[in-house]
């Protein structure tokens, strides 16, 4: 029996979590370190994941399959494709520099407060979040990836209403209900999307009899198992409504500036640049897998709501007042984008959807995190408060200016070659969305720089003129995303090799083929 790679990879953060936990109260720095160890280690695992897996190999690789709850046709299944060994790359890359980020941010305060949890707890659901993300990305069988998809919500919840962002100016009782107002939105709106879900899950057992992909895989494939019009569509769009909760893709959307507002900059790039992907992943496995034909019915209407999330979340990035909540938009116009190369039902827009999953994780983890410095010394997430930070802390505006350049999406660093295959991808398909998105790109440009101008430039204000400039931890955390961000830029072909193999089978899925240019090339 081989070593159950896979079930380790996910295995390791769940029982640092539990080993972070049972620090002693009083040992609040053992706890970081731990939690940082056992990040790491995963980090490895992930590595080892990575370089065993042939992307010209079977679709489904270091697969592993028992059998769990026999009556009900439940199996532990888990199986990579080159989509999911990126996020699992991605998901175990981030949490270490998030645990370092974070590293003060659960400490109790100098006044004796009590609204802050033990630091261990901080960590170690932190931890626990990496785990079962990790299992999402790696369960092939629809039942088992349900209960790990809502299961997140629990330690989301804790860590958005527990330990929320200390820089608030209308003081802690405040504080505290627009916290928990944060986290029971978010855990309402996931839990309402994940109640549908499972009516869905319950609905694809009862037509297929199973739960396992590779099983109603090949039921399709040798015809034994054909769903009615009418079914599969009903059955998309209970998935569906769970997976753009959780992208999250307008109208759906609401519940993610308040929680990105209120959260810690650590818990913030959590949500977004981990926990988000889930929704978007899930769309390539199980919507377009299971129900490719109710997939291309949807496409239109998901394609116009797409170019909506794009837009709008890009106009309200540009009236905020609040950075949080600034990246916040900006991160729903940039799922946006994930969304429309996913549904464009090309492999350029699906290669670029892929692509932009791990390049929105990394560019919104440097911005975001360098935001969370920022705010941490001047006690305040409004940009009227800054002014000529990059007069007195040089370092921390450089490493500002990169993570907004990425964000706009700035040709030689990595965002540009996803942005431009969504936008190729989408428009040799469909013109006119693609023509619309582009005025998404002009308004990144706007939010991005006008955001950097407001607070890095100008006169320096009084309140900033003794700002550190960032220390070593605070380098070690950004710079090797800043160096991925530049590598992946102006090479991606390791990441592309990775996830095309992954996305043919999605096109064969859906049955369908690039569309062919208008004039031949001459010969």
């Amino acid at each position: 029996m081989s070593f159950p790679l896979l079930t380790a990879t996910a295995v390791l953060p769940a029982v640092g979590a539990i080993a972070t936990a049972a620090v002693p109260a009083a040992k609040r720095t053992a706890a970081k370190w731990l939690a940082l160890s056992f990040s790491l280690a995963t980090l490895v695992l992930a590595v080892v994941v990575l370089v065993r897996f042939d992307p010209d190999g079977a679709r489904y690789q270091l697969t592993e399959s028992h059998a769990w709850i026999a009556d009900f046709g439940v199996r532990y299944e888990l199986g990579v494709d080159g989509i999911g060994v990126a996020l699992i790359a991605l998901t175990a890359l981030l949490i270490p520099f998030i645990v370092l980020a974070g590293w003060h941010d659960a400490d109790p305060l100098e006044t004796g407060s009590r609204r802050w949890r033990p630091t261990q707890g901080f960590f170690a659901l932190i931890l626990a979040v990496e785990a079962m993300v990790i299992l999402s990305f790696e369960a092939t069988d629809v039942f088992l990836f349900y209960i790990f998809f809502e299961a997140m919500l629990i330690p989301m919840y804790f860590l958005i209403g527990g330990f929320g962002d200390r820089a608030h100016a209308h003081g802690e009782a405040t504080a505290a209900t627009q916290r928990s107002y944060a986290a029971v939105k978010f855990l309402l709106y996931n839990l309402a999307g994940g109640l549908i879900m499972l009516a869905a899950v319950i609905g694809l057992y009862a037509v297929a009899g199973t739960f396992s992909l590779s099983e109603i895989a090949e039921a399709r494939a040798n015809g034994s198992l054909e769903m009615a019009t009418n079914t599969e569509r009903w059955l998309f769009l209970g998935f569906f409504f769970a997976f753009a909760v959780k992208a999250p893709l307008w109208p759906l959307h609401t519940w993610l500036p308040n929680a990105m507002q209120e959260s810690t900059a650590p818990v913030a790039v959590l949500i977004t640049a981990v926990v988000d992907k889930v929704g978007t992943f899930a769309m390539l496995r199980f919507c377009l897998q299971l129900f490719p034909e109710a997939s291309k019915w949807a496409t239109p209407a998901v394609l116009v709501l797409a170019v909506i999330s794009i837009i709008y979340g890009a106009l309200l990035a540009v009236g905020q007042r609040d950075i949080k909540r600034l990246i916040a938009y900006a991160s729903i116009s940039h799922f946006g984008f994930i969304i429309m190369g996913i549904f464009a039902m090309t492999s350029q827009g699906q290669s670029g959807a892929t692509l932009y999953m791990v390049n929105h994780g990394l560019s919104t983890a440097v911005l975001m995190l360098i935001a969370g410095f920022l705010i941490s010394r001047r006690g305040s997430r409004l940009i009227a408060d800054y002014g000529g930070v990059q007069k007195v802390a040089p370092v921390l505006a450089g490493t500002f200016l990169i993570g907004g350049l990425a964000t706009l999406s700035l040709p030689g660093l990595a965002p540009f070659v996803s942005e431009f295959l969504v936008l190729v991808g989408t428009f040799t398909r469909y013109p006119v969305i693609g023509i619309i998105a582009t005025f998404g790109i002009v308004l990144a440009a706007l939010y991005t720089l006008v955001l950097y101008q407001r607070t890095m430039t100008g006169p320096v204000k009084p309140e900033v003129s003794a700002m550190p400039d960032l220390r070593v931890r605070e380098i070690a955390v950004v710079a090797p995303l800043v160096v991925l961000l530049v590598f992946l830029g102006v090479y991606p072909k390791p990441l592309t090799d990775v996830v095309n193999p992954a996305v043919k089978h999605t096109m064969s899925d859906v049955q369908q083929k690039d569309p062919r240019p208008e004039v031949e090339a001459a010969k």
